[in-house]
């Protein structure tokens, strides 16, 4: 997520440990990791014993609510029913196929704004019942662990309810904005980062109007004056990056390195003004892959969006922008780019690679605000030294810490505004981790482990001590101190190689000068260091 500002766990109290990897390297859960992260994140993982039928959750510390236990998604199948009006609810079937985790009589998933109509698990009728964004589901029959489930829900999804996620109604039809918690708002879900899935959506849609989707598109249908539009992941996806997008939109393609397909969707209107940027996509993924290695999906594209969302967004294969982004007519070109590299470096950080709990957020945020300042460093012009953003950044980072938590412990979100997690402090504070880790250990050993992490987690999920734990065996040294002040403590660590770098002073307290500004102010032009521009109501979704 990128906010006009700087833009979208474990214990705060706890050390970070460098821990052995299960055989493939790939997040398993070995005895002594369970044992050293404790009995919590055994929750996080879906391994805890179902709670009593009500809400639960995984036990996330920024989103407790958010998950369920006692299963692991494998598909999402959801086909929904434009009927061309954005105020009204869609009718949508969401078929989900899992694995169930424990012995189960009854299982949760996530589910609000909309009315469920029916269930069936196992082609059998399921009871349901609603227990505030919990949707319970009792099937005919027990669940054994191991068995696998086919779970099919006829409801409606309503695109008019508060602009706090999910659906975002544009200028001429409908988008999504899932992060941080708000998929379950669209259709049912296990609406956590650790369970990935891979997805397919069917949109029907009146003739006139395009429907597009992560993935790749399916041939598509027609009937009676409506259109199907069928798209398929060859990727498992977190439920928070799905997409799907309906209105008067061209989409343009063309070819990436290596023959990668690159699917742009712009409103029609504005096709010929938006042409400037988006010629640029290849070049911003070639200069991607020198960095960090082959790009990790299936196709790449920017969706330009004709609503005021304060944001942009990662979504998997398909980030999403607000069209006044590149309208406005307020910021330098470099600049446009940089944020463009910014969601695009999320598909390996973020996407490929997605954080096992809502207080890793700072692994993507922090890498994809490195190669945006990488990238304008390369493309920009004085303002754009990425040491100048560095020193800026350290000078306010005990405020950012003060207000928002340190990097890896962020605070919980302000009540009602749940994408207020993504606070400086997760974007240049927690980049400044990466330049202080670079100090440390060279650029050559810091290059390594950026190939090596979105390599050994592609298509699975990651947390903080995993990073750690790689850091230290690229490096050939235990970093577990250093990384212990930088990520969990309130004041920022000394500065390797640069020793006269100085906290300003009272900036560790909330709301002093120097502090970093809250998520609704704006800055329309880019300083070193400074927050992230663009148009809109920041931090609400429209």
């Amino acid at each position: 997520m990128s906010l006009p500002l700087r833009r979208p766990s474990r214990d705060p109290d706890r050390p970070v440990p460098v821990l052995p990897r299960g055989p493939s390297g790939r997040g398993r859960w070995t005895g002594q990791r369970a044992a050293a992260l404790g009995l919590a994140a055994l929750a996080t993982l879906g391994v805890a014993e179902p709670p009593a039928v009500g809400p639960q959750g995984l036990g996330d510390r920024l989103f407790p609510t958010l998950g369920n236990t006692g299963y692991d998604v494998t598909s999402y199948d959801v086909s929904l029913d434009y009927s061309g009006h954005n105020d009204r609810p869609l009718n949508v079937t969401t078929q989900i196929t899992a694995r169930a985790t424990d012995e189960l009589d009854h299982l949760n998933l996530d589910f609000a704004r909309g009315a469920v109509r029916s269930v069936k698990i196992g082609g059998l009728a399921a009871r349901h019942e609603q227990h505030g964004e919990d949707l319970v589901l009792t099937p005919a029959f027990h669940i054994s662990r191991g068995q696998d489930l086919k779970i099919s829900i006829e409801h409606t999804s309503d695109p008019g309810g508060k602009s706090d996620g999910g659906w975002i109604r544009t200028a001429d039809g409908l988008a999504m904005a899932n992060q941080a918690d708000a998929a379950h708002r669209v259709f049912p879900c296990n609406d956590h980062p650790s369970d990935k899935a891979l997805f397919t959506f069917h949109i029907t849609a009146p003739q006139q109007l395009t429907a597009v989707a992560n993935g790749l598109p399916l041939r598509p249908g027609a009937r009676a004056g409506r259109r199907t539009w069928t798209y398929r992941t060859d990727h498992p996806m977190a439920t928070e990056l799905a997409q799907v997008s309906i209105g008067k939109s061209s989409v343009l393609l063309r070819h990436g390195p290596h023959g990668l397909p690159i699917r742009d969707v712009v409103p029609t209107a504005d096709r010929a003004a938006l042409a400037h940027w988006l010629a640029k996509t290849p070049g911003h993924v070639t200069w991607m892959e020198r960095k960090v290695g082959p790009y990790p999906f299936e196709a790449y594209g920017v969706l330009i969006a004709n609503a005021r969302t304060g944001f942009e967004l990662e979504t998997q294969t398909l980030s999403l922008f607000e069209k006044a982004l590149f309208t406005a007519g307020q910021l330098p070109d470099w600049y446009v780019e940089s944020v463009m590299v910014h969601e695009l470096a999320h598909q390996w950080f973020g996407n490929s690679v997605s954080p096992r709990r809502w207080s890793d957020v700072w692994l993507n945020e922090a890498h994809a605000t490195w190669y945006e300042a990488l990238f304008a460093q390369e493309k920009g012009d004085h303002r754009a030294s990425l040491e100048a953003r560095m020193r800026h950044a350290y000078e306010q980072s005990d405020g950012w810490r003060a207000e928002g938590g340190p990097p890896a412990a962020p605070k919980a979100p302000s009540p009602g505004e749940k994408i207020s997690i993504f606070r400086p402090v997760v974007y240049d504070g927690s980049a400044l981790v990466l330049y202080a880790l670079r100090q440390k250990i060279g650029p050559a050993a810091f290059d390594r482990i950026e190939r090596e992490w979105v390599s050994r987690h592609r298509d699975g999920v990651a947390d903080t001590a995993d990073f750690v734990q790689l850091a230290s065996q690229v490096a050939g040294q235990d970093l577990t101190a250093f990384f212990q002040g930088w990520l969990y403590g309130e004041r920022t660590p000394p500065m390797p190689g640069h020793p006269q770098w100085q906290p300003r002073k009272g900036a560790d307290k909330p709301g002093a000068k120097g502090a970093a500004p809250g998520p609704g102010a704006k800055k329309p032009v880019p300083t070193p260091g400074g927050p992230k521009a663009a148009a809109g109501n920041p931090g609400k979704p429209a």
